[in-house]
């Protein structure tokens, strides 16, 4: 009788660890297991936007939303995107967001020439589309950029270089990033339009800012200046005390974490306390205070004496 009620328990436990591992969360599964990205209905989730967070249990329709068809609704646009900013994120560099901080993105299976939006239904519920009213551009963003397109509901979507633009259901905070990627067709967007994609880190780059065209930007994608009343050669300084407050002296850089600009022209000089400055072309160089993004240049002109840099290192005169 031992015997049997042991091993009767044997086969309980067996079929009880089957039982949980058929149902086990999808976080735990091994590798090689593919997963799908389930978004539930727009109001059940967290996001701050009122948009769905993940579900489980559901099939998925490869967009990373749910199964099903386009019910015929219009999609759960959400709010304008307002003022547009451009943030630097670690990995991807400057990237578009909303004026709250919310990444935007594109979808490859959409068209930019003409302009067509072929995310619907479940699609749109993971992927919500940006309202084209209300939105406008920050310095990094040429004005040009900004367009419309008319979805299939009759609704008017953002266009940033001709792309529909969208907002992900998953990203919950401002500087996420979770719809980078996903299913190999979502990215987030450039100043231009363009896929961000992965990225070394650099020290000093090269942005293509719409007003001044290509102008030298530190680590965090910042606008450097070079000023007046310094000099290249005899070196001198003429920004000292009070000045530093509003222009602060660059960081060196790293010559192997250049981008866009020859190392040549890359170099560090001392000051005279002490503190060790990045020098473009001899020119000891510098951001402001008053910039707040990537792209901003207000700087450009200030008092007649501060100047952006170009990637061949020299001043850049045009005001904006």
């Amino acid at each position: 009788m031992i015997t049997r009620r042991r091993a009767g328990l044997a086969a309980a436990a067996v079929a009880t660890l089957a039982l949980t591992a058929a149902c086990g969360s999808s976080d735990n599964q091994s590798a090689g297991t593919t997963t799908t990205d389930n978004v539930q209905p727009a109001g059940q989730g967290t996001n701050a936007y009122g948009y769905g967070s993940s579900g489980s249990g559901q099939g998925t329709d490869g967009y990373g939303g749910q199964a099903g068809g386009d019910s015929g609704k219009s999609a759960a646009t959400g709010p304008s995107a307002g003022t547009l900013a451009l943030h630097q994120d670690a990995k991807l560099g400057p990237i578009v967001t909303d004026s709250k901080g919310m990444t935007l993105y594109r979808f490859d299976k959409d068209t930019a020439e003409p302009p067509k939006s072929n995310c619907s239904g479940s699609c749109a519920t993971a992927w919500p589309p940006v309202p084209a009213d209300g939105s406008s551009a920050p310095a990094g963003i040429a004005k040009s950029a900004l367009g419309s397109v008319t979805r299939a509901d009759g609704t008017k979507q953002l266009t940033i270089g001709g792309w529909p633009a969208y907002r992900y259901a998953k990203d919950t905070k401002a500087g996420d990033t979770k719809g980078q990627g996903v299913g190999g067709t979502w990215n987030a967007l450039t100043a231009e339009g363009k896929k961000a994609v992965d990225q070394e880190p650099t020290d000093v780059s090269v942005l293509n800012q719409p007003e001044l065209g290509q102008i030298l930007v530190d680590g965090n994608g910042m606008t450097l200046y070079r000023f007046n009343k310094d000099s290249a050669w005899p070196m001198k300084f003429g920004c000292n005390d009070a000045c530093l407050d509003t222009w602060k002296p660059a960081k060196p850089a790293d010559r192997s974490k250049l981008k866009g600009i020859a190392p040549k022209l890359i170099s560090t000089v001392t000051r005279p306390d002490g503190i060790r400055q990045l020098a473009v072309d001899c020119w000891p160089v510098y951001t402001f205070t008053g910039d707040k993004q990537p792209g901003d240049i207000n700087g450009q002109g200030k008092m007649g004496l501060w100047f952006a840099v170009s990637k061949d290192g020299k001043k850049l005169t045009t005001t904006p």
